[in-house]
């Protein structure tokens, strides 16, 4: 039992600073850990930089990436993404097709219980990032 209270202790504490009613960060960059409701390929990097200039960015996970993207309170869009022409292994080009289509269907965006930011679609499940360095959840 006291193996499980620190972990439990620090969820707690960061989802209590998880405010939804908190300014999006645009000074820092999100590693992407979940799309949809599928985790990330493993060791496959995707980020995601918010300007505050109205223009977003990162990796796809082969290529890089580039959007503008419309932000008032909690709502969030996207423009479609533009990217560079590399080309990985198909699992990798499959992964960054479906981190684009999510991209295209953001219309919202929260805090989740662990201090990752979450990019909704209209319906379904969203693509979840934390900032900083990756970190695995299920």
């Amino acid at each position: 039992m006291k193996n499980l209270f620190f972990p439990i202790a620090l969820a707690l504490l960061i989802g209590g600073c998880a405010s939804p009613s908190a300014p999006l960060d645009t000074s820092k960059t999100y590693q992407v850990e979940w799309i949809g409701e599928r985790p990330l390929i493993d060791r496959s990097h995707l980020t995601v930089t918010f300007d505050k200039d109205g223009r977003a960015h990162g990796h796809g996970g082969c290529n890089r990436w580039f959007a503008s993207y419309q932000l008032e309170g909690q709502n969030l869009s996207f423009s479609h993404a533009g990217a560079t022409r590399m080309a990985c292994a198909p699992a990798l080009m499959e992964q960054e097709n479906r981190f684009f289509q999510a991209l295209d269907a953001v219309q919202r965006w929260d805090l989740g219980e662990h201090g990752e930011l979450r990019l909704w679609p209209q319906e379904g499940q969203p693509i979840k990032l934390f900032a900083g360095e990756a970190r695995r959840t299920n």
